[in-house]
């Protein structure tokens, strides 16, 4: 892992517009412009509406791929109100060794979320510096899409790992199948690819999937250099950190340090179709959920070590039921509180559905139960 060495301030760059259709899983208004984010569809590619998924399958077919949108659509309104304490407790510091560990679920995009829920835990001050000395703190990726400012997201937890290391503590994070996703659109754009069920492209993919045009415009040499560099997988204190909920790692790797450098050399070979099965597999969810879920878990955790997974990327309404489609229009949005405990207590789920007016978790570990 890289820190320390690019230290970008949070939300620079051009003010967001915030839109009903940035705020929601709904396909971008631009996908119809020109210029250099159109679509430009090939010639055996369905071009008409796709239609939406109501859940996802017990188990994926083998030649699963994702050129549908990644979750059904939820509209979450543009009036999401963030309160904080205004007097959040102070981070314990430990007299020796490391001080305490926080991990992160999926931000995507939702910049005044994060910085809320991470001043609410005392890990960063009123001006969004971090005031939590050595504390150690996870993101499980997925930083971008679906939100208005993911580049913002970014240049936080960028700027958040060189001033965390300064102080003694550490910021760090995981690759997200959402960030493999703005590399290949960005590397490959509507270069086609071998999906298993006919042509795809990652700009198609990205677009569908919540790709926000502000975002790319945005999108710099450095922002790209570090997502490239991250690592996949990672042990804390006895928690396997992982961003999918999927045992699709174990192909990649029989060690931490295997999946993070056989990835890492994937999109270092830069080849289309390799990264697109790369992104496939890990956008592939629910594999710890219902019976046979805590082997599922188990076998990570005997290949990787760890006595708890703790993921993010399916949100916590799905990985509950709670969420039954499109049309559900109360606005009341799914209620979560915290981290979900599942599995026989193997996982840990910590997309709290912030894309849906559910709520950013960050959480210290080890929980309670």
């Amino acid at each position: 892992m890289v820190e320390g060495s690019m230290t970008q301030g949070a939300g620079q760059g051009p003010e967001v517009v915030r839109t009903e259709t940035l705020r929601d899983f709904r396909v971008p208004a631009y996908v119809h412009e020109t210029g250099p984010y159109a679509q430009s569809t090939p010639p055996d590619e369905v071009t008409g509406p796709v239609a939406e998924p109501r859940g996802y399958p017990e188990s994926y077919p083998e030649g699963y791929t994702p050129t549908q949108r990644d979750l059904p659509v939820i509209n979450r309104g543009d009036t999401l109100q963030v309160t904080i304490d205004p007097t959040p407790q102070p981070v314990p510091q430990s007299a020796d060794g490391p001080g305490p560990l926080y991990v992160v679920g999926d931000v995507h995009g939702y910049l005044d979320q994060l910085v809320a829920a991470l001043q609410e835990q005392g890990l960063v001050d009123a001006a969004g510096n971090w005031s939590a000395g050595t504390a150690r703190l996870w993101f499980l990726g997925d930083f971008t899409d679906r939100g208005p400012d993911g580049i913002g997201v970014i240049d936080l937890v960028m700027r958040l790992s060189a001033e965390a290391a300064a102080a003694g503590g550490y910021c760090k994070a995981l690759m997200g199948n959402h960030e493999l996703l703005l590399l290949g659109a960005k590397r490959f754009g509507d270069t086609p690819v071998n999906s298993g069920a006919g042509t795809a492209t990652f700009q198609a993919a990205w677009l569908l999937n919540g790709g926000q045009k502000t975002d790319m415009d945005r999108l710099q040499d450095h922002h790209l250099q570090w997502m490239a560099r991250l690592d996949a997988m990672e042990q804390a204190d006895g928690h396997l950190l992982v961003h999918s909920d999927t045992t699709a790692y174990l192909d990649y790797g029989d060690s931490i340090e295997a999946v993070n450098d056989t990835i890492r050399e994937t999109l270092t070979r830069n080849d289309a179709d390799e990264c697109w099965d790369l992104f496939r597999k890990f956008t592939k969810r629910f594999a710890f959920r219902d019976g046979g879920g805590a082997e599922a878990a188990q076998s990570l955790l005997d290949a990787y070590g760890g006595t708890r997974v703790v993921h993010g990327h399916s949100p916590i309404p799905y990985l509950l039921g709670e969420v039954g489609s499109e049309d559900d229009e109360d606005g009341t949005g799914p209620v979560v509180e915290g981290p979900h405990v599942y599995a026989d207590g193997l996982a840990i789920a910590m997309d709290g559905g912030v894309t849906m007016a559910g709520k950013l978790l960050v959480q210290q570990l080890p929980l309670d139960s």
